[in-house]
């Protein structure tokens, strides 16, 4: 009895660790996108290398968190999960003392592979430490830990950044990966897959590639042009590395992606799930913040307690969306609940550039609200995909979906709100509009004029203005198709999942029963 006692403390603390690590996720791309006027004052830089700011740690958490996963399962979950806290500690030290962007964003790319060996170790380690029903319980925890960064990340990052300069918005995140370090060390045991054969290093490589030149193409293109010789480049060579990558994935023993479960409708709605949240809501985390300071000119604390007005409903909503699995199906939560996110982003886009604060509020908890529903459901969803001992992978997958999703969604749609603003500033702004498009997409108003010194603040704002309601007409577009597919993938029922074909092993997709992952939120 003493020992299950002493057993039960030691999972709490490594809970505690883990949810620690989640928490501070948020906070490292949050509050750069609060603090980005700032940096940009302070440190000097052109918008290609503003942009990677956010993208560098994006595009490198999401392309890194598979090989991490595969890493954990090989050589140690502990290891791995310590191994990247302090990597990613030291990275974000290091980042309050940059002193130029090309340095800041470097670190910012280092940072982010600490980060994706943290998450990956520390998800894979909680998959082992607890048992079924336990674990959906953990992950749910962990899971709002995550809500609770994005809810209170813009806030704090503002107040920081007004009373301490943007250095001190990475005072929060160190100090909760320096408690999941210690925690994480006292109390977390290794575990490791006895079957693995080892990393997949030419997948890894190739994946990793494969994103940083889609990623590099799509933020170039809007400065150089679509038909710029280096921009058709970057593009291609992301499409053959792709290709390099699902070749290798199909010949290797043990694959970092398992290429055969997108046979399975229901895991590639999962995958989609897991996506959604990019461009309905995490791409708003990074844009509506440089739109309330950088062009509005609120302050970093105005701006960052709007947002909370989004983030907030991730508190609580995640319960609810539990809870609800009793009597509807989580396909139908997750499909109804982008759908009220699509109606939010619809109300957004109709309120201009300049419009009273308090119009916003409503708009914004609606998207909130929305997103918050399969935001619930989706880590409990995904956590039976594959046998517990390649959690790993599984929570690789996941992760890189929805990580990558996001760099990805947040390349695309800034290129896109470049081009709006550059059509819509038209040839009177001369040769500079794609310049004076770039600068205002990041939030520098005062720059994009000195460009074109006849076009008048109100024409600038109204360009900018009209392509961001443009934007989010796409963005509620997107939405509503990804929940028709949600409602047709994730409804289906009934099918095996597995990495390996006529494995014993397997778990089922729907393992964890509905009732549970509801139930597992009502003890947050």
């Amino acid at each position: 009895m003493r020992e299950e006692i002493r057993d039960a403390h030691e999972r709490r603390f490594v809970l505690l660790a883990v949810c620690c690590a989640a928490a501070a996720m948020p906070l490292t791309f949050t509050g750069p996108a609060v603090a980005l006027p700032a940096i940009s004052r302070s440190l000097g830089a052109d918008p290609i290398a503003l942009n990677w700011v956010t993208n560098a740690f994006m595009l490198t958490f999401g392309s890194s968190l598979m090989a991490a996963g595969a890493m954990a399962d090989s050589f140690g979950r502990k290891r791995v999960f310590l191994g990247g806290l302090a990597a990613f500690l030291l990275f974000s030290i290091s980042l309050a003392f940059a002193g130029d962007i090309v340095w800041f964003d470097a670190l910012r790319a280092l940072q982010g592979i600490g980060a994706a060996a943290a998450f990956s170790g520390g998800m894979a380690s909680l998959a082992q430490q607890f048992d079924e029903g336990e674990r959906v319980r953990a992950f749910s925890l962990v899971g709002a830990s995550f809500g609770v960064g994005l809810a209170f990340g813009p806030i704090a990052s503002g107040l920081m950044v007004e009373v301490f300069g943007w250095p001190a918005i990475f005072v929060l995140v160190v100090a909760l990966a320096g408690v999941s370090l210690a925690f994480g060390a006292v109390f977390l045991r290794e575990t490791r897959d006895p079957d693995a054969a080892g990393l997949d290093w030419r997948g890894a490589a190739s994946f990793t590639a494969a994103l940083t030149c889609l990623t590099f193409g799509i933020l170039q293109g809007p400065e150089s042009g679509w038909s710029h010789p280096f921009v058709i480049a970057m593009l291609a060579a992301a499409v053959l590395f792709f290709l390099a990558f699902w070749q290798i994935e199909q010949r290797v023993a043990r694959p970092m992606l398992d290429l055969t479960l997108f046979r399975y409708p229901r895991f590639v709605g999962v995958q989609l799930l897991a996506a959604a949240p990019a461009y309905g809501f995490v791409v708003l985390l990074i844009l509506l913040p440089v739109r309330f300071i950088g062009i509005e000119g609120m302050s970093a604390v105005a701006g960052g307690r709007m947002m909370i007005a989004m983030s907030a409903p991730l508190l609580i909503l995640p319960i609810v969306a539990g809870l609800l699995t009793r009597w509807f199906a989580p396909a139908a939560i997750c499909g109804a609940g982008l759908l009220l996110s699509a109606a939010g982003l619809f109300w957004l886009s109709r309120f201009p550039v300049g419009s009273e604060p308090v119009t916003l509020l409503a708009p914004l908890l609606l998207i909130g609200l929305g997103i918050s529903l399969p935001w619930g459901l989706m880590d409990g969803l995904a956590v039976s995909v594959v046998p517990k001992e390649r959690a790993g992978m599984a929570t690789g997958i996941f992760s890189t979906t929805r990580v990558a999703g996001e760099g990805v969604a947040l390349a695309v749609v800034t290129a896109v709100l470049s081009a709006l603003t550059a059509s819509n500033l038209g040839a009177e702004a001369g040769k500079n509009t794609a310049s004076m498009a770039q600068r205002m997409v990041t939030g520098n108003v005062a720059e994009a004029a000195l460009l074109s010194p006849e076009t008048s603040h109100a024409a600038l704002l109204q360009a900018y203005g009209d392509a961001f309601s443009t934007l989010l007409w796409l963005l509620t577009g997107v939405t509503v198709l990804t929940a028709v597919v949600v409602f047709l993938f994730v409804g289906r029922g009934g099918e095996a999942v597995s990495g390996d074909e006529g494995d014993a092993d397997a778990m089922p997709f729907d393992t964890v029963p509905l009732g549970e992952i509801g139930s597992s939120r009502t003890n947050l």
